[in-house]
């Protein structure tokens, strides 16, 4: 596979490594044969992927929030990591309008922190810094958002991740472009779906969650259209980033979108109904559009990944019907009470299989 050379027998810190999309990379990578090393401050969701998959077991476990600088000193230097993927986060916009400061104060400030750790650090590593799609400002046009494009954000996430990427920007510029151990890449993706997410707020989550109560789900907004992707998908673009940022010195620094091809841009009431059919019970209403929305949301947002396909060569790999497949199995694993690590590493295996990059 074409990852195992560059991540086995490497150190690997992921932060927000208990989270869903950190659970997966540390899952995956534990499968490269890396020696993964997690931060996070907490256990995000109950039920929680990091539990099911038993990671805690597999890994360096650190639970400490990345406004601790002194503490993210001592795991640098005490671990000494060959790359740093930083995925932790406040990563729900129905929170941050909750806990508008909480949210800057992790998003923006947590981001900061860690750069202000590698400004001295002299050890060599390649660090991908993951934000989101929600960094641009979007005036919900039809085509996609080039990584060139005005960041912004009307609500706290997406200015909060807009500020995150301006404080890279100025770090890297100011002092990490001068460093030659470091490399840095940021990725930008968003709306992944997969087995184990179960923030709330999300669609797929909260549809399982009603579901298996029994109940009929309320969806806020039935004609929003996002580029869902399941979570391998950004995963990949993240590993491929870190491979290529080690040996490319002409990526350095840059930016790149990672979002599905087009055909997987879908309502939310397209998704809803195709999931269904994973579900056991048959009942002819199984969810009601709800007038009641407690937050604005975006009704549109696309990506163009036109740079990563030039620079890395990476494209995406599931189609739309391959992609509800996996994320309607691992669900239906979960709640047939059967092992969720065989199904996670199967599925795992069944994409690198799949990978056309």
């Amino acid at each position: 596979m074409m990852f195992q050379k560059k991540f086995k027998n490497k150190k690997v810190l992921i932060t927000g490594h208990t989270g869903f999309k950190g659970s997966w990379l540390s899952a995956w990578l534990i499968k490269l044969g890396a020696n993964v090393i997690g931060v996070s401050k907490d256990i995000p969701t109950n039920p929680s992927l990091f539990e099911s998959l038993e990671l805690e077991k597999k890994i360096v476990h650190y639970q400490f929030d990345l406004n601790d600088l002194n503490q993210i000193k001592t795991v640098l230097k005490k671990e000494k990591p060959d790359f740093i993927f930083h995925l932790a986060a406040q990563a729900l916009v129905s929170v941050s309008y909750q806990n508008p400061l909480e949210t800057i104060t992790s998003n923006a400030l947590g981001t900061a922190n860690l750069l202000e750790c590698l400004r001295n650090y002299n050890n060599n590593v390649v660090v991908v810094m993951i934000t989101s799609d929600k960094s641009y400002n979007n005036v919900e046009w039809p085509w996609g958002y080039k990584e060139t494009d005005r960041l912004g954000g009307k609500d706290i996430y997406s200015g909060s991740k807009a500020a995150a990427e301006v404080i890279i920007r100025s770090y890297f510029e100011s002092f990490l472009i001068k460093k030659k151990n470091i490399r840095i890449g940021i990725a930008r993706a968003g709306n992944v779906i997969g087995g184990g997410d179960w923030a709330k707020d999300r669609i797929i989550p909260d549809c399982l969650r009603s579901w298996s109560d029994g109940k009929i789900v309320k969806i806020r907004s039935p004609k929003a259209t996002r580029p869902w992707q399941h979570v391998l998908e950004p995963l990949s673009g993240y590993l491929l980033l870190a491979k290529e940022l080690k040996k490319n010195i002409k990526i350095n620094g840059e930016a790149f979108n990672f979002g599905p091809s087009q055909d997987i841009n879908k309502p939310v009431l397209s998704l809803i109904k195709d999931l269904y059919k994973f579900w056991p019970s048959k009942k002819d209403k199984f969810y009601e559009i709800s007038d009641e929305i407690p937050f604005d949301e975006a009704q549109l947002l696309k990506l163009n990944c036109d740079k990563a396909l030039f620079f890395l060569k990476w494209k995406p790999t599931l189609n739309y019907e391959d992609t509800i497949k996996l994320v309607g199995n691992w669900y239906s694993c979960y709640y047939n009470e059967i092992s969720t690590i065989k199904k996670t590493e199967d599925q795992i295996a069944f994409f690198e299989e799949k990978i056309n990059f």
